[in-house]
């Protein structure tokens, strides 16, 4: 949905990515890029975080801290646990390193995912944070950067996990995934990885936010991409968070209705995006390779529980598609749960829920520490 025609497609090169048997290193050639490097950790208790050479729009944080302070400060983007020192990793104690990837959405920004990662790192959970520049999508190479850099991710994954096993230690991944973009971004990372069982096994959980929509319907895909390109703040139009959680009434909602109705401006890109959308998507490559990516989320995720946070007033992602897809799941035999925040806008529930978001979370770890292992 919120992904450029290029991602949309995640047109694959002549090889496909990771279907290689396992190995100690992945053979996948990097393309040297500006970077964020990350040193590795001097500490072996805390546990390997050995992403060494990241792209500017993928970036890390982690829980544990580093002896070295002098390692971290050409890292500005690098945030090590609020300067706290006395945390070990999360379940530590049983030989185990967990790390959560947060795919963000379109137009997204690292910094954005910040709250997000901070659940998880006050837990002793890595946090890794991907996201999709428009700028990126809309380019004339048709998002073939952004394709890229999650087949790079993927590799890094990979890397991560077979680091973490040769230093001893049991590695765990969570995916948090936010809206149609984070979701497809997830699903080709799934395809990447379809012959490495050994690394679909490492995955605990998946979270997905305001995501989960398996039509390829051009008015989704045009709601998100104006969203997107206007820069929306969904969010201002609503009452926030604390003071009012839970708390809506009539004319509250009356009033945010209103606030939340389209302009001349929104109302005509739409439109524009529609038919734009409605050629696009029909196109034999680019329906093809779409239908396989949800084919995957649909039908080959891991079992491991699922989590879906979303909205009945969701303005972009139809609820009634997303709660049929959430049926088909559990008919499936998959452990899954939902929670319905109503009111709270596309991707906006952990700023207009904050308490109720967070438990969500945390019960989920919950669920996912005691889930067998695949």
């Amino acid at each position: 949905m919120e992904v450029s025609v290029r991602l949309l497609t995640f047109a694959v090169s002549p090889r496909p990515l990771l279907r290689l048997p396992r190995r100690p290193h992945i053979s996948a050639p990097r393309r040297t890029l500006p970077s964020l490097v990350l040193p590795r950790n001097p500490n072996p208790r805390y546990g390997p975080f050995p992403f060494r050479t990241i792209s500017p729009f993928l970036s890390i944080s982690t829980s544990p801290p580093l002896t070295d302070s002098s390692a971290v400060s050409s890292a500005p983007s690098l945030t090590i646990n609020g300067g706290h020192e006395e945390i070990t990793g999360f379940r530590a104690e049983l030989g185990e390193a967990w790390m959560v990837v947060l795919l963000g959405w379109l137009g997204a920004e690292t910094k954005h995912l910040k709250r997000y990662a901070e659940l998880y790192e006050r837990k002793g959970i890595a946090a890794v944070r991907f996201v999709v520049p428009v700028k990126e999508t809309l380019g004339f190479d048709l998002g073939r950067r952004v394709e890229e850099k999650v087949g790079r991710l993927s590799n890094e994954l990979v890397d991560w996990c077979l680091d973490v096993e040769r230093s001893g230690k049991v590695p765990r991944l969570i995916f948090h995934t936010f809206s149609n973009t984070g979701w497809l971004a997830y699903g080709e990372i799934l395809n990447n990885l379809q012959l490495r069982n050994d690394i679909l096994q490492k995955i605990k959980g998946c979270i997905f936010d305001s995501g989960a929509a398996p039509e390829i319907d051009p008015q989704i895909w045009a709601a998100g991409f104006s969203a997107a390109l206007l820069k929306k703040q969904s969010s201002s139009a609503y009452v926030s968070a604390e003071s009012t959680e839970g708390k809506f009434d009539g004319d509250t909602n009356k009033s945010r209705v209103q606030q939340n109705r389209p302009n001349l401006c929104e109302t005509t890109l739409l439109s524009i995006l529609e038919k734009f959308f409605a050629i696009i998507l029909k196109l034999p490559s680019v329906n093809k390779r779409l239908t396989k990516v949800i084919s995957i989320l649909s039908e080959k995720q891991p079992f491991c529980p699922q989590l879906y946070l979303y909205s009945s007033s969701d303005k972009v992602i139809p609820v009634g598609s997303l709660e049929s897809f959430i049926k088909k799941q559990k008919a499936l035999g998959r452990i899954v749960h939902a929670h319905d925040f109503v009111s709270s806008p596309h991707v906006d529930h952990f700023r207009s829920f904050p308490h109720i978001y967070s438990s969500k979370v945390d019960e989920f770890l919950e669920e996912c520490c005691s889930a067998p292992v695949c």
